[in-house]
């Protein structure tokens, strides 16, 4: 992971627009505790097929207007070039340089992908209507994307996006370190020697954690699924164990030389910030 090394260590949170006023109350707070770090960026999720697109533009104004950067995900599954120049016009004229670049899903009952399959495409359109003036990240996948046919289709669909233009990889969650090395090792023997910042998920609820598990092709190791199977409904120990997992996780990461962390945090600062303080982290330089 050498050429990870060079990077200087980039922390960033994940949030998700909300849909209640309940909910922009308890994410302006997530914010104000989050904020105190100094992260280098927030990111704000899309919705599928572009559900959240206003949503997702007023969160992103609103965290912009209190002094952060922030980088919206932007998915074209189900999206037209016309939809997605209009969205990335908005940002652009906002101030906005950073961007998630992502295939994204289709949202139920929509049958036509639109004029974008894949991310790459979604990248190289960038490019091509606004050269190099965003910074794109794109997703990685460490245990290999649910729906690839297999894992070398998987890394070639990775590299074509680098190879269309993308800046910087965040991973999706994982608990497996070895899953991560093993991927930047990958990249690097391909020459493709951008940041990969692992995507890191704290541990709340046992049954949350498998049904995103399912749905995103993140393993659950044996060990780790036995024992929260074991503490039941107890979520103290849940919590108290999965502190400690994450970690862990983490520090090896870190002292391995992972140029970074992106903590996908569910609108809650809690467990994000206890991972936080017990790692001792530095915020990002200025």
């Amino acid at each position: 992971m050498e050429s990870q090394k060079k990077f200087s260590p980039a922390f960033s949170f994940e949030l998700f627009p909300p849909q209640t006023p309940q909910g922009i109350e308890k994410l302006k707070l997530t914010r104000q505790q989050l904020a105190q770090f100094n992260p280098k960026f927030f990111s704000v999720t899309f919705g599928a097929g572009g559900s959240t697109r206003e949503r997702t533009l007023e969160t992103v104004l609103e965290i912009q207007a209190e002094g952060h950067i922030v980088a919206p995900h932007l998915s074209c599954i189900g999206s037209t070039q016309q939809n997605i120049l209009e969205i990335l016009e908005k940002y652009y004229q906002a101030g906005i340089r950073h961007i998630v670049a992502l295939r994204g899903d289709l949202p139920s009952g929509m049958a036509q992908a639109g004029e974008f399959r894949y991310a790459s495409e979604l990248v190289a359109f960038i490019r091509q209507e606004y050269g190099n003036a965003f910074h794109i990240e794109v997703a990685a996948y460490p245990e290999y994307h649910p729906q690839a046919r297999s894992a070398q289709t998987d890394f070639e669909n990775f590299k074509h996006k680098i190879d269309m233009g993308a800046s910087s990889a965040i991973t999706q969650y994982f608990y497996n370190a070895d899953a991560y090395f093993n991927f930047v090792e990958s990249c690097e023997s391909a020459g493709l020697n951008i940041p990969i910042v692992p995507g890191i998920m704290p541990i709340n609820k046992f049954s949350q954690l498998v049904r995103f598990s399912d749905t995103c092709g993140a393993e659950i190791p044996r060990w780790i699924r036995r024992k929260l199977e074991g503490y039941s409904d107890d979520a103290a120990s849940i919590q108290a164990f999965g502190l400690d997992v994450v970690t862990q996780l983490c520090e090896r990461l870190l002292q391995a030389g992972a140029p970074g962390l992106h903590f996908y945090t569910l609108n809650s600062a809690n467990l994000t910030s206890m991972i936080w303080q017990r790692l001792d982290l530095k915020s990002n330089p200025n």
